[in-house]
């Protein structure tokens, strides 16, 4: 797909995955929307052909707004869903049981936000033109997780919000195909992100080593090249792809 002349909406786009991802489509001549929470714009890079919307993307009426402001600044073409949580908690702990209303948060954010930006990008996107002869309008990238296939001791509520973006993928992709709007997936192992870098060094250290190769965390610009992957070939759609160097997530 041509992204000449185009806009995208992209969230969580302040820090990690959104940042690299926004700064990869501007390079590409798109005008970008970063939508991320007022804090996190505190800290956002400036990126020429970045410009930044502060919306939650649990609150239908400010994603509404981010999306008309994208669809404002151009045909909208690309969506990419980078917004995330991943609090721990075990299902029984020590001080007792999961607390509900933060199993409810995790998947509101996570996998209820991932709906409402999809399902509101993608009525602006319909309404456009098509760019080609097979009817193609746009395309809208999620964000699952390895914890989607193999949840850890701790991630049954980030586990079932990524598990719901993946099982989202193929339905999502069928609901929009006679909008001429692709839909994709992708699920990151351990990449360098500012989720990750609140643990400690030895704990990152020991993430890397489970990687089989290349023996390293990935990098939100390897994220940010599978995106691009996703807008060049035309065919890939309703696929979740991992992108996690072979990683296969233990118990523990």
């Amino acid at each position: 797909m041509d992204l000449t002349g185009t806009s995208a909406l992209v969230t969580g786009a302040a820090s990690g995955l959104g940042a690299a991802t926004a700064a990869m489509l501007a390079g590409r001549g798109v005008r970008v929307t970063g939508l991320d929470l007022p804090a996190g714009l505190e800290r956002a890079p400036a990126v020429d052909g970045v410009s930044y919307v502060a919306a939650d993307v649990t609150d239908p009426d400010q994603v509404r707004a981010a999306v008309d402001a994208a669809a404002d600044a151009g045909p909208l073409r690309t969506v990419v869903n980078c917004a995330g949580i991943a609090p721990s908690a075990r299902i029984l702990g020590r001080k007792g049981p999961h607390d509900l209303a933060l199993f409810e948060t995790v998947v509101r954010v996570n996998l209820l936000g991932t709906f409402t930006v999809l399902t509101l990008a993608a009525e602006r996107i319909a309404a456009t033109d098509p760019v080609d002869d097979d009817g193609q309008r746009g395309l809208v990238v999620n964000t699952a997780s390895v914890a989607a296939f193999e949840g850890q001791v701790g991630q049954a509520a980030y586990a079932a919000s990524k598990g719901g973006v993946h099982s989202l993928t193929i339905t999502a992709a069928r609901d929009l195909a006679g909008s001429g709007i692709r839909v994709n997936t992708i699920a990151p192992g351990v990449l360098e992100t500012p989720m990750l870098a609140t643990l400690g060094e030895e704990f990152r250290a020991g993430l890397a080593a489970g990687v089989p190769f290349p023996h390293r965390l990935g990098r939100p610009e390897e994220f940010a090249r599978l995106v691009g992957s996703f807008v060049d070939n035309d065919y890939l759609n309703g696929a979740t792809v991992r992108l996690d160097g072979a990683l296969r997530m233990a118990p523990r």
